[in-house]
């Protein structure tokens, strides 16, 4: 936990919603697990266990409790803070490679063996994959059965259940109850178009969910992206493609998932939350960077600043390296073209929602519009991700990550760095040869060459700096901004 049991305490006596999904509080007397902010009465601190995540309180053999759904909560920030084994486990393990590939799968991906990554994640979470992986589960089956009107038995298997007595069992062991019941009793049920789930996607408040939208909204790309109502974008899942729709509202994203595959609910829903930084934890975002009096102004008139992340590796590298001493406008025609020449048909379009991003493999093999270095650059990035020489997901190492780019000729530290803080989400980078960032530093009065002395004070919320130096550089954007940055470089 990124915090002590003390303080542990603390916040769960003031009910301080700013810690759910920071850690599970659970309750020896009754035998429940909570959310920090739970409104029952506050336990004897005798009573209380703290855990890590809510698989290792159902390990221990607590239930999840039914007034304040602890798994309904903003992941906890120590996953993108952390880029140790367990932290980028859990990023992987929330996309869903468990169920799709086993433990072996998730092995491989983070380069250990299972039985040394078995007893890493035991000792720091008090899970195994496997117990982390039945959590996630139980969180999908329950927004499934809660949200939709879909048959039980399809529930079951959409949440990665490989049987009804799995699910029926996993179930009434978290939930205390069945899973009928728990659909009978929901209260928040919305009525579902053909083949479409809506959700609500919870964070922590304030959140700049406006701003991570407005960034997407102007690199929108016509096919793949539309903003005439919300923002929506084509998906590109395990088990067929999909489409999401996303509306900020006051405490949450509303969501709407239209998926080939229900078992690309909990990838989809996970890729989304990335995509918008939903995890953060604004409150110490804030001090951290307002600790600097010439940023203190800036952080003040934009709470809750956000690093827009990623749902496609390869789609984010791709449009990085295009993008590259380019303005935003001349980047999103040329990959425009890139998606309208090589982009694959959804076969069930949704309004303007029309092409999925071109595959690696079409992008290595096939003639990629613009200058001829670029395009040998787009092309060498796709070929080594088509032959798994680059693997391009949340649970890599950024540092590997950013040598085995660097080692591709055109690409550099600028793009390197802008690919690990979208992909991974790393917090910490702050790329200090970037004009526009330059420019916004500049208006707060810092010299660009005081740049990376200066950065060292932000860690280790150095990409939220950033983002906030390439808000402040925008003449377009006020202190409520309706827009973002206009170019980098």
């Amino acid at each position: 936990m990124l915090v002590r049991n003390d303080e542990a305490l603390k916040a769960v006596a003031a009910r301080d919603a700013r810690f759910d999904g920071c850690f599970i509080h659970a309750v020896r007397s009754t035998g429940i697990y909570c959310r920090p902010s739970c409104p029952a009465p506050t336990p004897k601190p005798v009573n209380s266990e703290f855990y890590a995540t809510a698989a290792a309180a159902q390990a221990a053999g607590y239930r999840a409790c039914r007034r304040c759904l602890p798994d309904a909560v903003p992941g906890s920030p120590e996953w993108d803070l952390r880029a140790d084994l367990a932290g980028r486990a859990m990023r992987l393990i929330g996309d869903g490679v468990v169920d799709r590939e086993g433990v072996r799968g998730l092995a491989e991906q983070l380069g250990y063996s299972e039985r040394q990554l078995t007893r890493v994640l035991t000792a720091e979470l008090g899970a195994g994959p496997l117990g982390l992986a039945r959590a996630n589960r139980a969180h999908s089956a329950r927004i499934l059965i809660e949200t939709t009107a879909i048959a039980l038995t399809d529930v079951a298997f959409a949440a990665g259940f490989t049987s009804l007595r799995q699910f029926n069992d996993t179930i009434r062991e978290v939930f205390d109850d069945t899973p009928s019941r728990m659909r009978a009793k929901a209260h928040r049920k919305v009525p579902n178009g053909s083949g479409a789930v809506r959700l609500r996607l919870p964070f922590r408040r304030p959140c700049d969910a406006d701003g991570v939208l407005r960034f997407l909204g102007r690199r929108a790309l016509a096919g793949l992206e539309d903003v005439s109502d919300g923002y929506s974008r084509a998906l590109r899942l395990a088990h067929g493609p999909g489409i999401a729709t996303l509306r900020p509202a006051t405490d949450h994203v509303a969501c709407t998932l239209r998926l080939t595959d229900l078992r690309d609910l909990g990838s989809a829903v996970s890729r989304l939350r990335r995509l918008l930084d939903l995890d953060a934890d604004p409150i110490a975002v804030a001090e951290v960077l307002g600790a600097d009096p010439a940023l203190r102004g800036a952080v003040a008139s934009r709470p809750g600043i956000r690093v827009p992340g990623a749902v496609d590796g390869l789609e984010t590298a791709v449009r990085a390296v295009i993008g590259q001493q380019v303005s935003v406008a001349a980047a999103r025609r040329t990959t425009e073209d890139l998606v309208a020449a090589l982009g694959e048909p959804l076969p069930r379009p949704a309004g303007a929602v029309t092409t999925l991003f071109p595959s690696a493999e079409a992008l290595a093999e096939s003639d990629v519009p613009g200058p001829r270095r670029r395009a040998d650059t787009v092309r060498a990035v796709a070929a080594a991700v088509a032959e798994g020489r680059l693997a391009l997901h949340p649970g890599r190492d950024e540092a590997e990550l950013r040598a085995e780019l660097e080692r591709i000729p055109g690409i550099g530290p600028w793009t390197s760095g802008y690919v690990a803080m979208r992909v991974l989400g790393a917090p910490d980078v702050l790329l200090t040869g970037d004009l526009v960032l330059r420019r916004g530093a500049q208006r707060l009065g810092i010299r660009p060459e005081e740049l990376p002395a200066r950065g060292e004070r932000w860690s280790p919320w150095r990409s939220y700096a950033g983002v906030l130096l390439w808000q402040v550089a925008d003449p377009a954007v006020s202190r409520s901004g309706p827009t973002l940055f206009e170019e980098e470089s």
